[in-house]
């Protein structure tokens, strides 16, 4: 059986992968999500009863499927791309001061920006 040798950019997304699903149980993550709870109120989708969060951008309440953990610094700076390991860990998991929640229209216009940003970097 052979085995194939992974690429440096296999390697990289497997790792991110890895460390952004640990993020998933990062005790910061869910007091960010407590501070933001407005309480129960009905999901204008399901007709159920959801717990709701206001969005830190619109100021919206949304229920959990519609809302994302947000890093106010993005993980990858948009300016200077990934500098190093040390760096992406220490800004993935980062104080709750750093963190914030969006809903997901504001999380996909703050992350298109940071794109453009990204993308004007490049040469």
């Amino acid at each position: 059986m052979a085995t194939k040798t992974w690429t440096e950019g296999r390697l990289k997304s497997f790792i991110t992968s890895a460390l952004r699903s640990g993020y998933n149980r990062y005790p910061p993550k869910y007091e960010i999500l407590k501070e933001a709870s407005v309480g129960k109120m009905l999901n204008k989708d399901t007709k159920r009863i959801a717990q709701h969060y206001k969005c830190a951008k619109c100021k919206g309440n949304y229920p959990a499927k519609k809302i994302n953990v947000d890093h106010i610094e993005p993980v990858v700076d948009p300016k200077k791309g990934f500098i190093d390991w040390n760096t992406f860990i220490s800004r993935l998991y980062c104080k709750k001061e750093n963190l914030q929640v969006l809903c997901n229209t504001c999380h996909t216009k703050k992350t298109q920006q940071e794109r453009k940003q990204r993308s004007k970097g490049k040469v």
